[in-house]
């Protein structure tokens, strides 16, 4: 039995599929197959049921993947240890960060990064909360940028800013001249939604929580539609589609000029405005998190000041 093979059974018990599992892993699929199956062989059970459609976990192997997820996060601790006599801020740290933050968070995040630790470049890896967490508790990735709430793994964590949401609708809206608007008026319209998976569709949904029955039906065709990003869910706004919520930062800086009461973006046709709620805004929580047996003390504190070195318009910095 090898931490190599424990990796690959992990893998393929957070993937459900061999082959994504031999990408995540970064070997062919035939390699991670015949280790699993040796490793089948030498513990004489069996970890995964495999069908032509998925692959399952079996009772048994469920209790041997969570051994398997324990194991490897203590290796990496062992790692860790080694660590501590040298400099934590020379070498890459690989930071996970989930899809709705990473593009407008990353690219300021990179270059205050390098101008201040250019011994310690980033590892980036953009996924989804739940995955980001996995991989954390395996040692793929020393920290995450993730959206609360999230289940608690016992992680050490960070809050670094509340960010307020904005409704984003057509220029064309009857809406789109409103200094403000509430979660009520958003009740009527065609809510564009992110695709299962992504925990800031979960954030709208609790906004607006009847749309949660519109996009688990049928009927709800006719009330709501989805997309794999939040650039193309404003691409669907922009042309009459519908209207959403979206996060602070990934409102571009066009949309806001003191001359408009109304936010509004110029690079799309019809153009997109961006609508404050009235009131307390619905608001998102940005954290940090990190394994607690991480030593590298120095470099989660680097990055949590090369965070709060960025430009961060519209949100409130935690300390």
């Amino acid at each position: 039995m090898t931490l190599t093979e424990l990796k690959y059974i992990v893998a393929v018990a957070r993937e459900k599929h061999f082959g994504k599992a031999a990408e995540a892993c970064y070997v062919s699929q035939p390699t991670l197959s015949v280790a699993i199956r040796k490793l089948e062989d030498e513990l004489e059970v069996k970890l995964f049921e495999r069908s032509a459609n998925e692959v399952a976990v079996t009772s048994l192997g469920e209790e041997i993947v969570r051994q398997a997820q324990s194991v490897l996060e203590q290796a990496a601790g062992i790692k860790e240890i080694a660590k501590r006599g040298k400099d934590p801020l020379a070498g890459a740290l690989t930071l996970g960060i989930i899809y709705t933050i990473g593009p407008y968070l990353l690219p300021d995040l990179v270059r205050q990064s390098l101008s201040r630790t250019p011994q310690m470049p980033l590892m980036l890896q953009e996924n989804f909360t739940v995955k980001l967490l996995e991989m954390l508790r395996t040692g793929e990735i020393d920290c995450a940028i993730v959206a609360e709430p999230f289940p608690d793994t016992g992680l050490a964590t960070a809050a670094l800013y509340d960010e307020p949401f904005l409704a984003a609708v057509p220029s064309t809206h009857p809406l789109a001249q409103r200094e403000s608007v509430t979660a009520e008026e958003m009740k009527g319209e065609t809510m564009l939604l992110l695709g299962t998976g992504h925990c800031f569709r979960d954030h709208v949904l609790e906004v607006c929580p009847e749309f949660a029955r519109f996009s688990s039906n049928a009927e709800g065709i006719r009330k709501s539609f989805e997309g794999s990003s939040l650039e193309t869910i404003k691409h669907m706004v922009a042309a009459g589609m519908g209207v959403t919520l979206v996060p602070r930062l990934s409102v571009p800086k066009s949309a806001f000029s003191p001359r408009v009461k109304a936010r509004r973006a110029d690079d799309d046709a019809p153009h997109v405005r961006y609508i404050p709620f009235s009131g307390a805004p619905p608001t998102r929580r940005v954290s940090l998190a990190w394994r607690r047996s991480f030593t590298r003390y120095e470099a989660i504190a680097a990055l949590r000041n090369a965070i709060y070195a960025c430009e961060l318009p519209g949100v409130q910095r935690l300390s």
